[in-house]
């Protein structure tokens, strides 16, 4: 196994059994309509609505493509679209830096010194981690910023604590507990019933409205069931032109999305 091999399986891999844990139960519709919704939705993500650029460390584990996934993630998010995900090996140089701006994605694989330019970020962030998300979608992870509909008439009532919102990206489920608490974005449903695309953002342990607990699971148990646990979070806090830039070895050697396909965790 080569060390590009090693490094990408050591941080975005783990065996479906070590994700046994049951997904969330979500309540089944349709539901009632819900006048509410749009204010529910509005109360869910007020706080995240205010930011504008996260940084974090990232613990995370589970599993993508049946193989084992634990590490930490160095990360930085900014509106629009940009990030900056490094893996932290225990020691020595980063295993991979990964920075997205707009719909441009570079890769650098320090310790291989190959390095992938120009790709479109959703692509290689899913060779390398398996889930589909490019910039403007991992600040919206990462802060439980679902984009929903705030049509009238949009939202369903699941009950007294649920509410369902239709998005352009997918169903946004809401919930309080008790009942006088605020809403919280609670799941995130995308792709609809296609099982080889559909997957779920879930989200907990919330903190002045942002969650500290990410799930991301696939439909597919083979694809990825990811855990993210977020530390020492900072809030718009400036992070300059310079923060979403590489600074790639003369001498480093080009790899293909093809080959990091191969090479990572969704590598056969």
């Amino acid at each position: 196994m080569t060390r590009a091999r090693r490094a990408l399986v050591a941080l975005a891999a783990a065996a479906a059994p070590a994700c046994g844990a049951p997904l969330m139960k979500l309540p089944p519709g349709p539901g009632a309509p819900a006048p509410d919704a749009p204010a529910a939705l509005a109360e869910a993500t007020s706080a995240c609505r205010g930011v504008t650029t996260l940084t974090a460390e990232i613990g995370v584990s589970g599993s993508a493509a049946g193989h084992r996934a634990r590490g930490t993630l160095s990360a930085g998010v900014a509106a629009p679209a940009s990030a900056r995900l490094e893996a932290v090996a225990p020691f020595g140089q980063p295993l991979f830096i990964l920075v997205t701006t707009g719909g441009d994605a570079t890769l650098l694989l320090p310790r291989d010194n190959r390095v992938l330019e120009h790709g479109k970020p959703a692509a290689v962030l899913e060779a390398i981690a398996g889930v589909p998300l490019d910039g403007a979608d991992l600040r919206r992870v990462l802060t439980g910023c679902a984009a929903a509909s705030n049509a009238a008439g949009a939202g369903h009532a699941l009950g007294d604590d649920w509410r369902l919102v239709p998005g352009p990206a997918g169903d946004v489920y809401l919930h309080r507990e008790p009942h006088t608490a605020p809403w919280h974005v609670v799941a995130t449903v995308h792709g609809g019933s296609d099982p080889s695309v559909a997957w779920r953002a879930e989200y907990s342990e919330f903190a002045n409205g942002l969650p500290r607990a990410i799930r991301l699971a696939s439909s597919r148990k083979d694809r990825f069931d990811l855990r993210l646990k977020l530390s020492q979070v900072d809030l718009n806090v400036p992070l300059g032109a310079e923060v979403f830039r590489v600074r790639i070895p003369p001498n480093a050697d080009p790899i293909s999305i093809d080959e990091l396909r191969q090479s990572g965790p969704l590598g056969k």
